[in-house]
Parts: structure tokens; sequence; C-alpha cells
């Protein structure tokens, strides 16, 4: 039986392209780099913003070693200056997150969100679309000491809700997420609508891959599960 469900946030729950390709192309901008757009801002996302920054400056998915310390900060500060600006006025919510969430929540499922999204940005895109009371844990990319792909996130979950692996799956548009899952032992769930470097998501051999996110209703360890119950644990 799940009984708690975790959560990656861009690409998943959030399309955050927009603001993200945004805020990279006017931290380029000011340090006189050429600008990349949307489309490849989509095949760098996954790893948090200092990479994504470094990953624009380099015009690749491969970070170039010789890039000036002093710019690649100076880009990553005017990053971040940008994306907490626009105020997610560019980012949408995907289809059917929200009574998804709310069904899953309705059966009992604890929920959670992993993301190696800066910390300081996470909370207020949840609270913006309103999905943030969903959420009793939120571990973001600087809260602990590993990131996706490392399993650390979903370990620390997992002991915080008190639940085993076979008792938690991990949803994701990214093969850092199902990477994650499948080193934590829990169940993975692949979104065919994210970002992903690109590369098909089934490509990272996740248990079930799905187009769309009510889809994971029909999943055969979500939808047998009826009010499951966890104790709260501070």
């Amino acid at each position: 039986m799940i009984k708690l469900a975790v959560f990656d946030l861009d690409g998943t729950l959030i399309d955050s392209l927009p603001s993200i390709a945004h805020a990279l192309d006017s931290a380029l901008a000011a340090i006189n780099y050429p600008l990349v757009g949307e489309d490849n801002t989509r095949q760098w996302i996954g790893n948090g913003s200092d990479v994504l920054v470094a990953r624009g400056m380099s015009r690749s998915r491969q970070i170039n070693a010789d890039l000036p310390p002093e710019l690649l900060a100076n880009a990553r500060q005017i990053f971040n200056q940008t994306y907490q600006a626009a105020g997610h006025q560019f980012d949408r919510i995907y289809p059917n997150v929200a009574p998804t969430l709310d069904k899953l929540a309705a059966k009992g499922i604890k929920m959670a969100v992993l993301t190696n999204k800066t910390e300081c940005f996470v909370e207020p895109i949840l609270q913006h679309f309103a999905i943030d009371q969903h959420f009793k844990y939120v571990i973001a990319g600087n809260t602990l000491s590993e990131r996706k792909p490392s399993p650390l996130g979903l370990h620390w979950l997992a002991n915080k809700f008190q639940v085993t692996a076979q008792e938690m799956l991990m949803v994701g548009d990214s093969e850092n997420d199902i990477k994650a899952a499948q080193a934590a032992g829990c169940l993975s769930i692949g979104l065919t609508y994210g970002y992903n470097y690109g590369v098909p998501i089934s490509e990272a051999d996740p248990d079930f891959v799905i187009d769309d996110f009510a889809q994971l209703l029909d999943i055969p360890a979500l939808k047998h599960t009826q009010h499951a119950l966890l104790e709260e644990t501070v």
C-alpha cells in the first residue's frame, strides 16, 4: 500500500520554463553573453540554478571549466533577482495537477516535494498556485547535503513519515527523479510532458510512464489505496 507520494516540481507540477528561460537570458544579456532561448533552456533544466546558469554561459549541457568565477557569480545573482521579480507571471500549473492532488489527499495519501530548485524559490511557487497545503515537507536542492539523483531526500522523507520504501513512490519528469527512486528502492513514475534534457523519460526505465498527471490515479498501487493512515511526525 502506498502511503507517501513524492513529487518533483519543475516539469512535473509546474511548467516554469518560461520564467526560467527569461531569467537566464536576462542574466546572460547583463554579462554580454549570447541569449539561449527557451528551446536550449529546456535541455538544461534539472540540476539547480547554479548549474543552469553555467550551462547557459557554456551554451551546452557540458559546462566549460574555464568560465570566469566572478562573472558566473554575477550572472547567478542577476538570474535570482530576475526570477524573483517575475513573480511567476509566466508560469502555469500543468493540467489536472490540482484536482489529482485533492483526490490523493482524500485517499489519505501523504505528499511531499523533492526538487533540485533552490529553496527560496520553492514555497512561493507552491503558494502562488494554491497547492502548498498538500505538502508537509518540501526538500529543495540546497536543503540537504545531496540533491537528486541521490536518494538522500527520499530516505529523509521516508524517515520523517515513518514509511518503508515499498510504501512510497516518486513522480517526476527527469532521469534524476527516476534514478533517485531506483536508488531508494521505491516505485518510480515518469511523466512524458516535462523537460529531461530532451530525452524520452522512458529511457530512464521508470516503473510506469504516464502522459497526463491525472493518470496517476490509475496506477495500481494508488488506485487501490483507500484512506491510508500515517502518524504525523514532527
